[in-house]
């Protein structure tokens, strides 16, 4: 099984290779490779969440240690990795179906999927990778098809917030092998779970390298005030690369190693989580403030990703204080638990809410809500899955993000963190307005400024978006304690026994 490990980089991989070599023959052979393609990484992963349990360590090239020092190519599969693959692969999977109708406007369809398919070999590489300098080159593997995804239509915003994303993207880049550098320096390695061996517990070097990677990767994930790059890119991208921007990337390449080398590398540190703290609260006030005065439609879902993402980081946080003040690990996995679900959540309603506004704008041609209204009745289904999204990601029962926010709020309490408790209520309810908002413009208003003889979505592009509406309410299951603890709890117990990942992949 642990030999399966490396598909997850070589499909993608190959995919983009095939299509390279055969798409100039075979018109259309991209999209039939990368919806395969993805949903056969969606299918592997659930045989791996299903059938196996612990961490599971596949060595590249099958090099045995030298001495106490591991010198192969570690990949990694634990709890956490396998919840980042799903998302990586379902939503890629989706979004790759929705993007069969909806690159049909565009004259070089052959290289979007190919970039794409790069894409997803970059995020899977991050996510499997045991060691800090591969997770470095897959990231640029993805950053770098996502720069290009982003200016994909070549128009003069496409290209300029491709620029500012290049620029900022390459300032964290630099960030992070500068500590990288300084990490080989210091432990001769570069393995991650050989790092936390022989990094010391607490010494300014530590709190230093700490510092660039929380901005570097912070950057990535465009928490505030590392966000200025996000609106820009996630407004003027094609749809559905907002949609995986959104709904994956910034959780791929940011969160998920930032969580990683937090808990699994460095010791747990008081100062860290309170910063992370701070930060997550902070996401979520700005976030959800900017939101609510942006008219245009994908500029509005754009700070909403930033405000939603600081759910994440508060809970991850709130986890792993109490951890380090050794407080209660029941109410730590709680919160860490209600963080992982919202990213799970996040990245379906999320991912929904882009491809809805790519759909209207692929009919109407129009993201200025002003000059939208009355397609509820001749975008049906673009209507109805629009608002369940919208009251999911509100938090309105019994809509997934109902609970993941939730639990996230009751754990606060129960950390007698009363004002952050009271500070993500306070940001559910500005959520709830700038979507009541958001629905009305483009739905329920008046008719707007568009040719009204418009009409329903294609085909693939519905079926997506119906099949993440429906996820929008089957994911509120994940609260039930056998499927919790089938697809979430792995992921909370690698960051709640943070101590046993060093043992876990090097024995």
């Amino acid at each position: 099984m642990n030999a399966l490990i490396p598909l997850y980089v070589v499909i993608p991989l190959a995919s983009a290779f095939i299509m390279a070599i055969l798409g100039r023959l075979i018109k259309n052979i991209g999209k039939v490779v990368v919806v395969v393609e993805l949903l056969f990484l969606t299918c592997l992963t659930l045989f791996f969440m299903l059938k196996s349990q612990g961490t599971l360590v596949y060595r590249v090239g099958g090099f045995p240690d030298v001495g106490d020092i591991p010198i192969a190519i570690y990949m990694v599969m634990d709890g956490l990795s396998k919840l980042l693959l799903l998302i990586i692969s379902a939503v890629g999977f989706l979004t790759a179906l929705y993007s069969v109708s909806y690159t049909r406007e565009y004259t070089a369809e052959r290289k979007f999927y190919i970039l794409f398919s790069l894409m997803i070999a970059g995020m899977n590489g991050i996510v499997i990778s045991g060691d800090i300098f591969n997770i470095y080159v897959f990231l640029e593997i993805a950053a770098i098809s996502s720069y290009i995804l982003v200016a994909f239509g070549v128009e003069k915003h496409q290209l300029e917030a491709s620029f500012k994303y290049q620029v900022l993207g390459c300032l964290a880049s630099l960030l992070i092998l500068l500590a990288i550098g300084f990490i080989y320096w210091g432990t001769g390695t570069l393995n991650i779970a050989d790092i936390s061996r022989q990094l010391p517990y607490s010494a300014p070097f530590v709190k230093f390298v700490s510092l660039l990677f929380l901005v570097g990767f912070g950057l990535k994930a465009a928490i505030f005030p590392f966000h200025a790059w996000l609106p820009d890119a996630h407004s003027s991208a094609p749809s559905p690369i907002s949609a995986m921007l959104s709904g994956v990337l910034i959780k791929a390449i940011g969160l998920y190693v930032i969580f990683r080398l937090f808990f699994s590398m460095f010791a747990l540190n008081a100062d860290i989580a309170m910063t992370i703290i701070v930060l997550g609260t902070l996401s979520m006030i700005i976030g959800g403030l900017m939101a609510i005065g942006q008219w245009d439609m994908k500029r509005l879902l754009a700070y909403s990703s930033i405000s939603q993402m600081g759910y994440v980081v508060m809970g991850v946080g709130i986890g792993m204080l109490i951890l380090v003040r050794n407080g209660s690990q029941t109410i730590a996995a709680f919160a860490i638990f209600g963080a992982l679900l919202h990213l799970l959540n996040h990245s379906v309603f999320k991912s929904l809410l882009f491809l809805n506004a790519g759909a209207v704008e692929y009919r109407t041609g129009i993201r200025d809500m002003r000059k939208l209204g009355g397609l509820s009745e001749k975008m049906p289904i673009t209507s109805k899955t629009s608002l369940i999204a919208s009251m999911s990601i509100s938090g309105i029962p019994p809509f997934n993000g109902f609970f993941s926010k939730l639990i996230i709020i009751l754990a606060a309490v129960q950390a007698q963190f009363y004002w952050l408790a009271f500070i993500a209520v306070a940001v559910s309810i500005i959520t709830i307005s700038y979507f009541l908002k958001f629905q009305k413009y483009i739905f329920y208003n008046k008719p707007g400024e568009y040719d009204h003889q418009i009409k329903e979505a294609p085909l693939p592009m519905s079926i997506a978006m119906m099949i993440l509406a429906l996820l929008c309410i089957m994911l509120s299951l994940m609260v039930i304690p056998s499927l919790r603890d089938q697809f979430i709890f792995p992921a909370v117990n690698v960051l709640i026994k943070n101590l046993q990942y060093s043992a876990a992949v090097l024995g």
